[in-house]
């Protein structure tokens, strides 16, 4: 079937999941489990919301028609918030100035971006205009903003309704050669050959930019540039396949690093569908500020709520620094406490693609008992999610035998166990970036492994009190120990002391501290109470409502 964002096919799914709980894990420790992470995202919601960054601010700009670089090519979001900034406006929000230009110059905002690109305009001599006018013209911004994504997440839903159901998981590959044309050459191949959700892997680096490159690029390390209009050649090479084969073909990419927000909204408005998005990724990887990634997750997951995005979190990514049979617990865990921020950005559980990885040393006894452990272990936890599972990468070899045999391995745990987007291993992952003739192997392998073993899952129960049993009972108690230890100690700690991932980063260290800033009391950002309305969030929701 197709990702469904607007819940298509959601009862119907969880009640089959239900039915077929196979773990009998203990409902008490799971509630500990949830109503500590519950709490844990209610005390960082309220540090959240007090705050803003510049990379929220500028998304703001760029969803209500700001675009474009100046002579520099310095992309104009980042020079007018660096004009506001400069000018001590930014703390009550870059609507605020940019209503109160637009007020006094009857311009709208492209054009002032211009003119403060060009030195024609200084934010330092605004005129004061009053709070009615602002949200006046703020309100009328932010619904035509509102109305540009909601327009695309239309054009998404006409081609489900015309195009046939793809069985989960859905086939997952990527492209990464640096050439954005070059990239929509392979997508289309490797749709034709079975691909479902096409992955634009970013170029090395790209998440520790603080500005987001602008047009097409035909240069890139280990990937791509994520850009707007990269986003439209590729959407539009991927709409033309589909049309050729029947079927949507779904677009992801990458909403992290310090432009998380950012790229959120180039996703929203070229209709991506899929999009890796999870603060814990950037902080513990890429040494980003942890503040200011967990402010921008935020805004950038109302944002993904808006636009029908499903969002895949990173939990599988700790597994490659942590040992996978020790650490699991913490892929719990996360998982948990993905689902709690998801919840407070407004997105429904049908667009949490949460992470999960098979990164267990294949020599390990049993090593195969518990993957699949741990796959319907999440599996049952989180009923209407669409899991996301990432084949083997740590130990795979030069050996290609030996690799499609692990991916194999891993077809059979992901269809087994009912996820939702499978992405599929490639047997020379430890020596290139896959050919094309790589990924047909893998796409092969999946269609193989996952039409001979469709309805295993159904068929088989688990041993009572068995290897399987007791290990998912295991990493799930373990998983809510370290929920109620964080609950204790706070998130900001925890990260300081390496919980996860074996990492350790300074809630004041890092990356793009300097990009966060309190909000003054009377902090304006229509945008943003547009994309709550949307999801059904007031400003005033308490928390524990949600």
């Amino acid at each position: 079937m197709l990702l469904s964002p607007r819940g298509i096919e959601r009862t119907h799914n969880a009640q089959r999941v239900i039915m077929s709980l196979k773990l009998d894990l203990d409902r008490d420790i799971i509630d500990r489990a949830r109503r500590a992470a519950a709490s844990i995202a209610d005390e960082m919601d309220g540090f959240i919301r007090r705050r803003s960054t510049v990379a929220v601010e500028r998304t703001t700009l760029r969803l209500i028609g700001i675009d474009g670089t100046d002579e520099l090519d310095v992309p104009l979001p980042n020079v007018v918030v660096d004009a506001a900034d400069e000018a001590g406006l930014l703390p009550r929000g870059i609507m605020t100035a940019m209503a109160a230009a637009m007020i006094e110059t009857g311009r709208d905002p492209q054009t002032i971006a211009e003119a403060v690109a060009d030195g024609q305009f200084d934010f330092g001599e605004l005129a004061t205009a009053s709070e009615t006018e602002i949200h006046s013209v703020g309100g009328e911004l932010a619904a035509q903003a509102l109305e540009a994504i909601e327009n695309r997440r239309r054009e998404r839903d006409l081609w489900y309704e015309r195009c046939d159901d793809r069985p989960q998981p859905l086939h997952y590959v990527i492209v990464a050669t640096g050439n954005i044309y070059e990239d929509a050459v392979q997508a289309r191949t490797a749709a034709r050959q079975g691909a479902d959700i096409i992955a634009v892997i970013r170029s090395t680096g790209q998440s520790l930019l603080d500005f987001v490159p602008y047009g097409a690029t035909t240069e890139g390390y280990g990937g791509t540039f994520a850009t707007q209009q990269n986003f439209r050649i590729m959407r539009e090479a991927l709409d033309e396949v589909g049309e050729e084969l029947g079927r949507y073909i779904h677009l992801c990419n990458y909403c992290s690093g310090l432009c998380m927000p950012e790229i959120a909204a180039m996703g929203a408005l070229e209709r991506l569908d899929v999009m890796l998005n999870d603060a814990l990724y950037g902080i513990l990887f890429r040494d980003i500020n942890p503040r200011r990634t967990f402010i921008d997750q935020y805004f950038s997951r109302l944002i993904n709520a808006c636009a029908g995005v499903v969002i895949n979190t990173g939990e599988d990514n700790y597994l490659t620094t942590a040992d996978a049979v020790e650490a699991a617990h913490t892929v719990t865990a996360s998982q948990f406490i993905n689902e709690q921020f998801a919840l407070r950005s407004g997105l429904p559980p049908e667009q949490m693609g949460l992470g999960h990885a098979m990164e267990i040393d294949p020599e390990i006894k049993n090593g195969f008992l518990y993957e699949l452990a741990q796959a319907q272990l999440a599996r049952e936890l989180f009923p209407e999610a669409p899991l996301k599972f990432m084949p083997p990468t740590k130990y795979m070899t030069g050996n290609i035998f030996r690799g499609h045999i692990q991916d194999a391995l891993f077809n059979l745990v992901g269809v087994w166990t009912g996820q939702g987007i499978q992405l599929l291993g490639m047997m020379t992952e430890a020596m290139h970036t896959p050919h094309m003739g790589d990924r047909y192997l893998a796409l092969e392998n999946a269609r193989y492994v996952m039409n001979n073993a469709r309805d295993l899952g159904e068929e088989i129960e688990f041993k009572k009190g068995g290897i399987i049993q007791n290990r998912a009972q295991t990493v799930l108690s373990d998983a809510c120990q370290m929920l109620e230890e964080i609950e204790r100690d706070g998130m900001f700690r925890c990260l300081e002391e390496g919980h996860f991932a074996d990492v350790e980063r300074p809630v004041d260290g890092g990356k793009g501290k300097s990009g966060v800033f309190e909000r003054d009391s009377d902090y304006y950002n229509p945008v943003e109470t547009a994309l709550r309305q949307s999801a059904g969030l007031t400003q005033n929701t308490s928390l524990h409502e949600i």
